[in-house]
């Protein structure tokens, strides 16, 4: 059986086996031979060529850590944990924003916080967009059910969809950017996940219980760790059934 999701990532990336192989210094026959037969390299070609393909090692071969050694690699992605998301210090999320260069993303019900307490959130945003960044915001739908249950959860009732609605009022000067999507979700969501490339701050939720108040873990996406992926793969499910929240006339 081939490997299609190597053969994907090798093209994807305008590769070729032979450019692949004099990369990281082994013969194009063996190239191939991971390409056709689905073979396994060892530990330091598997290093090289993740990161060359820009892929985790868990995604390009799904069975070739042994659920030990994995468990260690997610362990070490976990950069810190916080007690409650008001424990972060506020200067961490700028930062991490200002690091940003491809991938930024905030899935969140409203995540009103951010460019309430932080001036430079939305213009250092648009700057980024202007770089080339995509940047991805998906916000609970304010007329949803499942928006309505979380303000109930929390006691805070309709406060939740106003909420929503009062971010947008903040995002509206990125609207129509080629490289901004802002678009609402209605889904269940256990945690609000803050992306900055290969960072994220994941703020967890607690039935009946403020985000703010509810644990965060700050992660950092190693080769071969797959925590990192778990939520990442969890913000794109949530992106494929968004809608856009101003669509294009």
């Amino acid at each position: 059986m081939a490997n299609d999701r190597l053969r994907d990532a090798i093209l994807k990336n305008g590769l070729t086996p032979a450019a692949v192989a004099d990369s990281i210094g082994v013969d194009p026959k063996t190239v191939e031979r991971w390409i056709t037969q689905n073979r396994v390299p060892y530990p330091r070609h598997r290093h090289a060529l993740a990161a060359a393909v820009r892929e985790s090692e868990t995604y390009l071969w799904p069975d070739a850590l042994m659920p030990e050694r994995a468990a260690q690699i997610a362990q070490s992605e976990v950069v810190h944990i916080y007690p409650r998301r008001s424990a972060v210090p506020a200067d961490i999320w700028q930062r991490l924003l200002d690091k940003a260069t491809s991938r930024i993303g905030v899935l969140a019900y409203a995540g009103l916080f951010l460019p309430e307490q932080n001036p430079r959130w939305v213009s250092t945003m648009k700057a980024k967009a202007d770089l080339g960044a995509q940047v991805e915001i998906l916000l609970g739908d304010p007329d949803s059910a499942q928006v309505a249950e979380r303000g109930k959860d929390e006691g805070i009732g309709d406060a939740m969809g106003s909420k929503v609605r009062n971010v947008l009022a903040f995002y509206k000067d990125l609207r129509g950017h080629d490289s901004v999507d802002v678009c609402y979700h209605s889904t269940t969501l256990y945690n609000s996940i803050y992306r900055f490339d290969d960072e994220m701050l994941v703020n967890t939720h607690l039935y009946g219980t403020p985000a703010a108040y509810a644990p965060v873990l700050h992660l950092r996406q190693l080769a071969g760790g797959d925590l990192f992926e778990a939520y990442a793969n969890s913000f794109e499910r949530v992106r494929a059934v968004s809608r856009a929240v101003w669509p294009e006339s």
